[in-house]
């Protein structure tokens, strides 16, 4: 049988980790830059000491999230993708916008000496770490799904190769098959014959079991009525008294009968089928 050594998945393509690294990089950068400029926009509205560290979070970290939702419910209906694509859209012009406010207010209150931008130069550059952001968070994402979607393929194909292979290899106990076949006839010459009268009896025995019996109560017989009737009863297999035909003949002339009565009976008429026999003979 193969072993699933044989059939593991092979390794991740070779570059994926350091890809990882430097999307992760650089999509922390563009947080950096955008908390920077978010932090400093929540000091102009006035929001409060602290506070001020988690203003950037409300809506650089709605971006990051709301690109996760985006992927995971990629199967989900068009309405709820929508809604979702909405939020994220709405959180990334709103960084964008914030970003391009702090530096175009920074470039008219600045006193130049160098190189000198125009507001619309300035704003759009400034839009380029929310948007390195989003773009990183999804891009990592994308890669982590693909880089574990064929390994997760592989590793299943493995397992039902395994069990195809483990039921094939496993031979049904109920009846062996033989090593070989052609030592089958022997061991069937061999097998100890039966003989008819066992047969006979074996066959009795196995139907012993009495039919299922009318509800109500049913009249009792004698002995002597019941030897009677049994006479009557058609015989078993080499004309030996059946048992069952004995009680089938009672029922049917409306008597109960226990299985001691009966099994009494039974004797008594095959005692005298015995003596009859050895007259006759």
């Amino acid at each position: 049988m193969p072993s699933l050594s044989s059939t593991t998945a092979p390794a991740p393509t070779s570059g994926t980790g350091a890809i990882r690294v430097g999307i992760a990089l650089l999509g922390a950068i563009g947080f950096a830059l955008s908390y920077d400029a978010l932090r400093q926009m929540a000091v102009a509205i006035h929001i409060r000491g602290l506070l001020t560290y988690a203003f950037p979070l409300v809506i650089d970290g709605f971006i990051a999230i709301g690109v996760r939702a985006l992927l995971l419910l990629r199967t989900a209906p068009s309405r709820s993708r929508l809604y979702v694509w909405a939020l994220v859209g709405l959180a990334t012009a709103t960084s964008i916008w914030a970003n391009a406010m702090h530096a175009i207010r920074l470039n008219q209150q600045t006193r130049h000496t160098g190189l000198h931008l125009d507001d619309l130069t300035v704003g759009a550059l400034s839009a380029i770490a929310p948007l390195a952001l989003a773009g990183a968070v999804h891009l990592y994402l994308v890669i982590q799904r693909h880089a574990t979607s064929p390994r997760h393929h592989q590793e299943d194909s493995a397992t039902h190769r395994h069990i195809d292979t483990s039921r094939h290899d496993h031979q049904p106990t109920g009846r062996p098959h033989p090593t070989h076949p052609e030592d089958e006839p022997e061991r069937l010459e061999t097998a100890p014959a039966t003989s008819a009268t066992d047969m006979a009896a074996d066959a009795d025995d196995v139907a012993e079991e009495p039919p299922a019996k009318p509800k109500g109560r049913q009249p009792s017989a004698t002995m002597d009525e019941l030897v009677g009737i049994g006479r009557t009863a058609p015989p078993g297999r080499d004309g030996r008294i059946s048992r069952r035909a004995v009680e089938t003949a009672i029922r049917a002339k409306g008597y109960s009968v226990g299985r001691a009565r009966l099994d009494e009976a039974t004797r008594i008429l095959q005692a005298e089928l015995d003596e009859a026999r050895a007259k006759a003979d």
